[in-house]
This record gives structure tokens, sequence and C-alpha cells, in this order.
């Protein structure tokens, strides 16, 4: 008999892409899954999951929690792999050269950031492949305004460089812009399909919410697809489309019909979160999503705004500050039914929208294991996928094996376009990528509130990251930093 370092016996693994449901030893050697058996396996350490699922480690599209202590909150939601794609980062050599340094628990990759480009060219800013780059001028009205054609030039060239430099993609934040002109956001699209990569886009307001829009969220992004042959991906389509998703699916539903690749990804949240100083959360604009300020709280204060002196004071003096955005009502059954279309759409992956932790007190150490109990964060950054499962299992929105299939497969081919490495994760087969999350279906749920927002899951058993273990019996491994760059 053959030996592996470690062979996972008698578990029920899922293989989403074979549609494999059934009691099998996995024997892994050297981070690689190199058998998957209805016979006994014998390796240097055999763990019996008695029954537990085995499937793919979940890959998150869609995390801004890019640091150790982020990983190791998204690991107890059975997360392998985060990847930074909607806000990206610039440049992607600083932001991948960080990961080395420090180490990863989790595989980690980054898109380039269209918006951070755009803020390197119009205001001068200095980058160094940090979300703060982002955040720090996120509220500054010169970045949002429509460029000249030389600017847009500029910008196509870095995002180009950085395309070759191994960027995912390209992340199209246009919904913190919404005023540029559509070409520009063409001319991105169709620099993405000449390099055989995916854009992913926070989208402009649709035309419900700003009828003086310049063109409506929605039919940009299926319109680039179809006039540029490019993949567009569209982020957390729930969050954007709140009360409109039903319009907005019927869009992506026709334009994929007709041939154009358009994939989306939802999350099982009702409030978003985003920079305070984000243009789309201006007092005066706050009625076109039916808000008020009281909908928005400040991460780590207690309550919510009073008011819109209030809220103009935040985004004054904090614009960078992440806030809650409540825009549906998850005890409302009519209104949760939204996240729940998005969530059930054909394809749709699940995505967490991570948020970096912030911890009231400070920065503690970073590597210190637990987490420190004044550290806050959105409860979609511990628990999207807990929530998922939980749901599959007491509402049917999606059936465990349909769910597993959204949290690994699904992703693992919305990067897989111009990504070869991306095609050995998101299955449970000889010759992939030893990423494997073992959870308990009965008992698997999200933890995590908006008063107790970073309190992880329970019911993830084991997750291993190329062949080791970063959760071990539900307990994170402090030493583990298995975590590997993807890079196109």
């Amino acid at each position: 008999m053959t030996a592996y370092d470690l062979v996972l016996a008698n578990g029920r693994a899922i293989d989403p892409e074979t549609g494999l449901d059934a009691v099998r030893d996995i024997g892994i050697a050297g981070g690689v899954i190199r058998a998957v058996s209805g016979t006994p396996l014998t390796g240097a350490t055999r763990l019996d999951l008695g029954g537990l699922v085995v499937c793919p480690g979940f890959i998150d599209l869609h995390s801004h929690s890019m640091d150790v202590a982020g990983h190791r909150l998204q690991a107890l939601d059975g997360v392998t792999t985060v990847l930074e794609l909607e806000a990206g980062a610039y440049p992607v050599a600083a932001a991948y050269r960080r990961a080395a340094a420090e180490g990863r628990p989790l595989n980690h990759g980054f898109a380039t950031s269209w918006a951070v480009a755009r803020m390197a060219v119009l205001l001068g800013v200095e980058t160094g492949g940090d979300l703060e780059d982002f955040l720090a001028h996120i509220g500054h009205e010169d970045w949002q305004r429509p460029a000249p054609r030389p600017a847009v030039e500029r910008i196509l060239g870095m995002l180009e460089a950085d395309l070759a430099d191994g960027a995912l993609g390209i992340g199209i934040l246009v919904g913190y812009a919404p005023r540029i002109d559509p070409s520009e956001y063409l001319a991105v699209a169709a620099l993405a399909a000449s390099a055989g990569l995916p854009t992913y886009t926070h989208a402009r307001e649709l035309v419900e919410q700003d009828p003086a829009t310049p063109i409506d969220g929605a039919e940009e992004i299926v319109r680039a697809a179809a006039e540029t042959g490019a993949h567009m991906h569209y982020c957390h389509v729930n969050s954007t489309s709140i009360r409109h998703v039903d319009r907005v699916l019927g869009l992506v539903e026709k334009v994929r019909a007709e041939g154009a690749r358009v994939t989306t990804e939802a999350y099982p949240y009702g409030a978003g979160m985003t920079g305070i100083g984000a243009a789309f959360l201006a007092p005066e604009l706050l009625h076109r999503r039916g808000l008020t300020a009281h909908a928005i709280g400040l991460l780590g204060a207690d309550g919510r705004l009073t008011g819109d002196d209030a809220l103009r004071a935040a985004r004054r003096d904090t614009p960078g500050a992440a806030a809650f955005v409540h825009l549906l009502d998850e005890d409302d059954p009519a209104q949760f039914a939204f996240i729940q279309r998005a969530l059930a759409f054909p394809d749709a992956a699940v995505a967490t929208d991570a948020v970096p932790l912030l911890w009231r007190s400070g920065t503690p150490d970073p590597l210190a294991w637990p987490l420190a109990p004044d550290a806050v964060t959105h409860p979609r950054t511990a628990g999207t996928y807990g929530r998922t499962l939980r749901l599959a299992r007491e509402t049917g929105v999606l059936s465990l094996q349909e769910a597993v299939r959204r949290c690994s497969l699904v992703p693992a081919d919305v990067v897989g376009t111009g990504v070869p490495a991306m095609r050995r994760k998101g299955r449970v087969q000889v010759g992939c990528d030893a990423d494997l999350t073992v959870f308990d279906p009965d008992a698997v749920t999200d933890r995590a509130t908006y008063t107790d927002t970073a309190h992880p899951s329970s019911g993830f058993t084991h997750v291993i990251v190329n062949g080791s273990f970063v959760v071990r019996d539900s307990r994170i491994v402090p030493t583990a930093l298995p975590g590997r760059p993807v890079r196109g």
C-alpha cells in the first residue's frame, strides 16, 4: 500500500465538479490530493472523520481582510483562499511582497486596482499596494470626476503593467466615482478582454436610484461584456441592487443567453459596509436607496448616526472610517427574500466582502490568537459561509451540495479565466491542491452578529491549506502559515 502524509478517512466527500457525494478516504502528499478512494488508505497520519463532510476549501472572491488575523477568522468559516478582487491593489507586486514577507495562513491573490491607479494619476497619491491607499482618499472629489483622454491612457497603461505583473484581473470601483465617462469603463473592460482576464465591478448607481446617472449600473456591466467580450464579474449584486435585484438579475440572464460572460456573487446579510466618505453616502443622496442617516453606524462605535449633521461630520473628519449601511431588514421575510434570490441565482458565487479587523483600543500583535475581545468587523467577515450552510439546512434556498459548489467550484471557475492555478482548486480530485474543509452539516452555523461582530463560526472541524492544518479540531493552529500566492 502507498503511504500518504495525511489520510482523511471515512468522510462524506463532496466534489462539486464530478457530483461525487460518497464516503471516501482522501490521501494527501506534498500538498496535493493523491487519492480519493472507496477503500481504506494508510498514511503517516490517518484521521477518521466519522462521516463529516469533506469538500473543497471555500474560495472568497471578495475579501478586504488580507492580514494574518483576518485570514484566521475566515479559516474558521471554512475558507482556504482569499482574494482581493473588487477593490484590488496597486501595484500588485507590493501587495504580494507584503504577504510573502509576513506569511499567510490562506492562499491569497489580488486584482489590480483601477480606483487606486486613478487616484495616483489624478491626485498624485503615493501607492503601496494596500487598501488604505483607497480608503484614505475615498471622499476626494477630484479622483471621481471625468478624466481627460491622456489621463485615461496613463491609467490604462498602469493597469496593463500590473496585469503583466501577475494581477488576477481588474477591480473597478466605479460605484465610488459614479460620474466618470462610460467610455473609460469600456476601455478598462477592453483592456481586461485583451489580457484574457476578468473585471470585478462595484456597479455605479441604478437608474432607479439616480435617474441622472450617466448610465445604469447594471446596463453598464452587461454592455461591456457584449461590446468588448470581457468576462464581467458583478460584485455583491445583493447590496448594490437592493430591492431592484430581480430587474438586475433578469438583465444578466438575458445577456448570458446571448453569449456574454457575466458572473455574479452575493452575501447573505442585509447590511453593507464601506468607507463613510463614499460618494453614495452623502446625506442628500441617501433617499435614493430609501435610507436616512440613522441606517448608518460607524464600526467600533456604539449605536447609529443621529442625523445628517453627524453624517456630514464623519465624512469630513474620517472619510475612510468603516460604516455599516443597513440596506435591508434581515428579520423581515419579504426583504430577506431579495437576498435569497441573489444567492439562489444560477451560478452565483458566495463571497463575503470581508472588511479588515479594527481594534477599539488600537492595533495589537497581528499574530496574536485568539483575537482580542475588542476586535470588531462586519459579521460577514466571520460568518458568511457558516450562515450560507445554515440557510441551506434551514430554508432549502440551496441544497447542501449546491451550497458547497457556490462556495468552492463556482468562484474557482470565475477566477479560472486566465488563471490556470485556480483549476486545481474548488475540487476534490486527484492532482488538485489539498485545500479542504471538513464540517458537520447538521451543526455548522454562523455566530457573528451586529453586536458580536468577530465571533467565529462553529461546526468547521478541520481546514487544510496545501496539505497543512490551519484549523484542527475546530481550533486555529497558530504556527500554520501555509498560504501561497495565486497569480495570473
